[in-house]
């Protein structure tokens, strides 16, 4: 099985295998380890001899670990005469692939865990992208560019709190429910948004950030097909992640929306996003994902940046800031009044964000936009450096020097 293929099952196969050993034994926390030994068994083993059930194999290898390491942790308990006792099923030390596996698939009910209200965002992230994901330690690390060993600490106190808080492996019921299932999309879109324009560093995108957030999209989308909202964050994603090829300059600079070369845009997924965002839409109230996965496909259903349909997509704004206010939402209002109405409807507009994002570098990047149009010229020099100064990705730092350098004082 060629490596990509195999690294594929396992991210795959991954979820299902921590879930079906947290469901039969709990301890989410010591699973979680065991799990992660029996990919690290797997990837070397399968390549000479793929088992005949690969799932299975996984349960079996994991049940054993998670057996030795609670049996290291007894006698840990032990030597320093705890009082804390392990609880078991009898039938624990059975070969788990043995067992009927669950009727259910168990990920959706470990992306409610990761994304536990008692942890903190950054840790759902990692949570979410070791437990579901597959991903291991040094890979998120990088991804989030800081050091492994920072990464493991906030990895091992997320699985503590998950410990500490007694939460049962089921699916939350009624107003809970609701809510877990929302930070869940929220941390997949956080996941996905760093991937698509990464907020510090030298690279402007992740594309393996992006690419597992869009996995993990569709896994969740596979599990609520009736859910509207899962939908729409799959469809956003979808046609957002096709213009990536476009965004960037052979030498790795950042390229606009409205100088994209659309020939590179992939067709597939935008095919693919607009089939999805059609389906739901008729179907109700959207909801914010749904109105965000419309705008994305007015965008890429337009033959060119002049022929965007820039009065739909200020509409559209205008619905998603009635249901879910934002300052970063009312930025893109902003900017799409400027483009459908003109910079000087516009720019009272982005006045009035000033408390809310006034130090953040979009702001001044729009404002400068605006003042290009108006003809201000030295306005909108001082407005691309102001943006320049305050970014932390690097090609975006770029961008708005070179944008400055474009006018002179």
């Amino acid at each position: 099985m060629p490596v990509t293929e195999l690294e594929g099952l396992l991210r795959t196969l991954a979820p299902q295998a921590l879930g079906a050993v947290v469901r039969r034994y709990g301890h989410f926390d010591t699973a979680e380890d065991a799990v992660q030994e029996a990919l690290l068994a797997a990837a070397t083993q399968w390549p000479a001899q793929m088992p005949s059930n690969p799932l299975g194999w996984l349960i079996t290898v994991a049940s054993r670990r998670l057996t030795d390491l609670l049996r290291n942790e007894q006698a840990r308990q032990r030597r320093e005469n705890t009082v804390a006792q392990w609880v078991l099923p009898q039938d624990w030390l059975a070969p788990a692939a043995d067992r009927p596996a669950s009727d259910s698939d168990d990920t959706l009910i470990l992306l409610f865990m990761c994304c536990h209200p008692a942890l903190s965002v950054p840790s759902q992230i990692a949570l979410t992208l070791r437990a579901v994901g597959g991903l291991t330690t040094a890979e998120i690390a990088r991804a989030f560019l800081v050091p492994e060993a920072t990464m493991a600490r906030r990895i091992s106190r997320a699985k503590q709190s998950i410990k500490d808080s007694g939460v049962p492996f089921a699916v939350p019921q009624g107003s809970a429910r609701a809510e877990r299932l929302g930070a869940v999309l929220h941390t997949l879109y956080l996941i996905f948004n760093e991937g698509y324009a990464s907020t510090y560093g030298p690279d402007l995108q992740r594309a393996d950030l992006a690419t597992e957030a869009i996995r993990l999209a569709r896994l969740v989308h596979g599990l609520l097909k009736d859910d509207c909202e899962v939908t729409g964050l799959l469809a956003l994603m979808l046609l957002t992640d096709a213009r990536r090829p476009a965004r960037t300059s052979p030498d790795g600079e950042l390229v606009l929306l409205a100088e994209q070369d659309r020939a590179l845009w992939n067709g597939e997924l935008i095919a693919e996003g607009v089939a999805l965002i059609s389906a739901v839409l008729p179907q109700g109230q959207a909801g914010p994902y749904q109105i965000q996965a419309a705008i994305a496909a007015v965008h890429d259903e337009a033959q060119s940046y002049a022929e965007t349909d820039w009065a739909q997509i200020v509409a559209l704004y205008e619905v998603l800031l009635s249901i879910s206010y934002n300052p970063m939402t009312a930025l893109g209002h902003v900017a799409a009044v400027a483009m459908s109405q003109g910079a000087e409807k516009a720019l009272p507009l982005l006045d009035k964000l000033a408390d809310d994002i006034g130090k953040h570098h979009r702001f001044f990047a729009v404002r400068a936009h605006l003042l290009e149009m108006l003809g201000d010229l030295d306005g909108a020099r001082s407005a691309y450096l102001m943006a320049a100064e305050a970014t932390t990705s690097l090609p975006m730092q770029r961008y708005l020097f070179t944008k400055a350098a474009g006018h002179p004082s």
